[in-house]
């Protein structure tokens, strides 16, 4: 029977055609090119034109961004690419995955284009790799104390390779079968090939880190024999717990969290798993999120080969310039096309999504379509707007909405770790949690993030941990646990 509102039933909304996704080959390799020489050295030129350098600013880490600018100009590459390095362990990594918050504090960004320099941190990072440049950096001596970090993301690994050269015997432990963390399985290859990884952790073996997978602290190995046989632990596991959507419907299949489908593709790709339980081929796929996380997700179901694949997002569009809250030099909020976007499938902004819908018979359990209304703001809140409901059909639902912090993995009970109002770990000044030797960063302490903070604060918690074992610390301490970016996250 119709509905006296004169919409569609159910049925009939949830089988209305959608717009195909356009047939392509398309493979896993990264999608991002190589910059011309001549355009490189014409942006780096640009950056001595601003007078005061806000761009130090913008970036956590400190990057010596007019130096290496300069140098890239002068055509020395190889002097370029040391400067980069004295304040970045890994700019491969924040090249190809930094969103560039030093761009947004360009002075040139103020009435033309920023100075490119996240496309130059990235040529000076493959100028490294097509040397075969990344020479390991032993240390000249070595202490006598142990260092456990437990998680392998980039903040794990920048204070596992900052303390190693140190001279202190690091190991880096992870549950996972591979180093790496989300950089491995959470960001597909065609954004990060996993060789780029690879590259590194061959340098830093060859200085004497220890990497131990397949591992899970307070599980496998408790955190009190963690303490115990260690001198000091770092606590680098991340944000992992998923933010949840509470609406009916929530329970049926086909409603997954974005990691669970981009981990296991991402296991597919390397060889690790040999098919998929989540697979986008020939369905339509709704992705409730639209961060990076949730492009990440419509990359891999195009490249699945999904019928369409469609994008709810909750608030309003984001505009084309810089809005009035968002004065240089913050990071401002705006309209991001990335290549995922460019790839195919559809965006669609203030849409609220009310329940998830079953189908019948055999597929009562089994998501079939997604309830969405507009979202209307009241007394501050998105809520969806009575009478504008909508069903959008859905073989797939991927639920790309941030994450809320650590997971707890024994802290409380085997430590009796703090966690601060946030859900994250609690620390002091200096990245040390209430139990004595056992610090936080990354993620873990501060919460869903960037990689640039991941890396600035793995390399800051290990001079704090240096400090702690030594006494003193002649490592760089680019930030500090109550440092905030001055843009929105």
């Amino acid at each position: 029977m119709a509905d006296p509102r004169g919409f569609l039933t159910v049925t009939e909304r949830v089988t209305q055609p959608k717009r195909p996704v356009p047939i392509r080959l398309m493979d896993y390799k990264e999608v991002t090119e190589r910059q011309a020489a001549g355009t490189l050295k014409s942006q780096a030129g640009r950056c001595m034109d601003c007078g005061v350098p806000f761009c130090h600013n913008g970036c956590p880490l400190g990057n010596l961004i007019p130096e290496f600018n300069d140098l890239v100009y002068k055509d020395r590459m190889d002097d370029a690419a040391a400067r980069l390095l004295s304040t970045n362990n890994f700019p491969e990594l924040t090249g190809k995955l930094c969103p560039a918050p030093c761009e947004a504090s360009c002075v040139l960004g103020i009435n033309q284009p920023a100075v490119t320099i996240k496309q130059v941190e990235a040529e000076l990072a493959e100028h490294l790799m097509d040397a075969g440049d990344f020479t390991p950096a032993p240390p000249a001596r070595h202490t006598e104390f142990r260092v456990a970090i437990v998680g392998s993301g980039p903040a794990g690994l920048a204070a596992a390779q900052q303390l190693t050269r140190a001279g202190h015997t690091v190991a880096v432990y992870e549950r996972d079968e591979a180093i790496g963390g989300l950089l491995r399985f959470g960001i597909p290859d065609f954004k990060l090939e996993k060789h780029v990884i690879d590259r590194r952790l061959e340098q830093m073996r060859a200085e004497g880190t220890i990497f131990r997978t397949g591992i899970e602290i307070g599980k496998d190995i408790t955190w009190t024999q963690l303490r115990r046989d260690y001198d000091a632990v770092i606590v680098a596991t991340g944000a992992t717990v998923p933010r949840e959507l509470p609406v009916p419907g929530r329970e049926l299949g086909g409603v997954h969290h974005a990691m669970e489908f981009l981990t296991e593709n991402n296991r597919v790709v390397a060889g690790l798993k040999s098919e998929r339980g989540i697979d986008a081929a020939g369905k339509h796929v709704i992705v409730l999120g639209g961060g990076d996380t949730g492009s990440d997700c419509i990359g891999t179901a195009l490249r699945q080969g999904a019928a369409s694949v469609t994008t709810l997002a909750i608030g309003k569009q984001p505009g084309t310039e810089r809005s009035e809250n968002h004065p240089w030099p913050m990071m401002p909020v705006l309209f991001e096309v990335q290549s995922s976007h460019e790839e195919g499938g559809e965006r669609t902004y203030l849409a609220s999504t009310v329940n998830f819908v079953g189908g019948e018979g055999s597929k009562q359990n089994t998501v079939i379509g997604v309830t969405v209304a507009e979202t209307e703001f009241v007394a501050g809140k998105r809520l969806p707007k009575p009478g504008t409901e909508r069903v959008i059909k859905a073989d797939l639902v991927l639920l790309a909405l941030g994450f809320t912090g650590p997971e707890d993995s024994g802290l409380v009970e085997q430590v009796s770790t703090e966690f601060d109002n946030r859900g994250n770990v609690a620390r002091d000044g200096y990245y040390m949690t209430n139990a004595d030797g056992v610090f936080a960063a990354g993620d873990s302490g501060r919460g869903q993030s960037l990689i640039v903070w991941a890396i600035a604060e793995g390399r800051a918690c290990a001079a704090s941990v240096d400090k702690f074992l030594m006494g003193s610390t002649t490592l760089p301490a680019p930030v500090a646990p109550t440092d905030r970016a001055i843009s929105i996250i």
